[in-house]
């Protein structure tokens, strides 16, 4: 609803701080009165079957541990925005040209491309509200990036003085560059890590709370299932930890601890010089926490429109499917308290997707 402004900073105010507004004053819903307002949709890098990643405008994270492939599946929306002819800025606060682009010409991204759309930034120094902000202003007016990425948000936030295990401090780093970074109308997409604790670690990236609950786009995790290497093929699943807008999850499987499985990043490499990227369909077969949620939902749909408990013999003669995998979903609504654990089976509340407790 607020237009897209490409001077984020404004002229007088400073690059960690929000230029005034006053937003205490009632917002104009006039747009969405009137039906013109529309949901925002991801449409900047893609899936191989065309859904998109990431969110214009709006903030998101991509976490891994170390070699889960965070910096790949950047790329492989950098590559995708790339030849569509849009530009990209990435700012690298953990390595350098060499290796980052040295990626990019892997993956066949031509030469004279690069050089047009692809802008690298590598800070060295905070930025503050001098020269680097005024830098970084031009060079975001100027190419009015589709997608900006923010490489090491560890090492960013210890470059700026900021603590990234202080909630505080994350949401003094998020205002003060992802948030700025998105208010051009990018996708600000920020490469984090997990924390080291797998049985911990939950939906959550390392350091502060408040990383993943100020994200107005998505979070991703990525879990590597087999190692990236020259002349290997080497695939991660891509799940999701949060989708605000929430138009990401309906193109995932439900998995484990909250998460949606949205995908796998697979990075086949022939050789030293050519490798191929792409983020493809999640394939249930593969899925080693995998929830038969559309059987789940027909169980609870049959059960509800019986309007009486069911043997079940019954169950599995309303329901389409294999019979051992409509029992995996019965048990699994058992287990998490949609129907009652002894036959005949009664419907105890209504099937809500599997979400209730991400």
């Amino acid at each position: 609803m607020t237009a897209i402004n490409f001077d984020p900073w404004g002229k007088e105010s400073q690059p960690d701080e929000t230029p005034f507004r006053r937003s205490w004053r009632p917002v104009d819903l006039g747009d969405v009165l009137d039906g013109s307002w529309t949901v925002p949709q991801p449409t900047v890098g893609r899936r191989a079957d065309g859904v998109g990643l990431f969110y214009p405008g709006k903030t998101h994270t991509v976490a891994s541990e170390s070699e889960g492939g965070k910096t790949w599946f950047a790329l492989s929306a950098v590559q995708d925005e790339l030849i569509a002819g849009r530009h990209v800025v990435y700012l690298d606060f953990e390595d350098d040209a060499g290796p980052l682009v040295g990626r990019l010409l892997t993956l066949g991204t031509g030469r004279e491309v690069i050089r047009e759309q692809f802008h690298y930034v590598r800070p060295e120094g905070p930025m503050g509200s001098g020269t680097h902000a005024d830098d970084l202003r031009a060079l975001l007016g100027d190419v009015r990036p589709s997608l900006a990425v923010l490489d090491g948000v560890t090492e960013a936030m210890t470059l700026h003085g900021l603590n990234p295990l202080d909630n505080a401090d994350a949401a003094k780093f998020g205002r003060m560059l992802p948030r700025k970074l998105a208010e051009t109308g990018a996708a600000c997409v920020s490469l984090d890590h997990v924390t080291k604790t797998a049985e911990n670690r939950g939906r959550y990236s390392i350091g502060a709370v408040h990383k993943l609950n100020a994200l107005d786009g998505a979070a991703y995790v990525l879990e590597n299932r087999t190692a990236f290497g020259v002349g290997i093929t080497g695939k991660s699943s891509v799940k999701i930890a949060k989708d605000r807008p929430g138009q990401l999850r309906k193109h995932a499987l439900t998995a484990a601890a909250g998460l949606h499985w949205f995908g796998d990043l697979v990075l086949t490499s022939h050789n030293e010089d050519f490798a191929e990227v792409e983020v493809v369909v999640p394939e249930q077969k593969e899925a080693g926490d995998f929830r038969p949620t559309h059987l789940m939902g027909s169980i609870c749909e049959a059960l509800a429109k019986a309007g009486k408990p069911l043997s079940g013999a019954q169950i599995e003669a309303l329901v389409k499917g294999k019979a051992a995998t409509i029992r995996q979903a019965r048990a699994l609504l058992e287990v998490e308290g949609y129907i009652t654990d002894k036959t005949p089976f009664q419907l105890l509340k209504p099937w809500d997707g599997g979400d209730s407790n991400a």
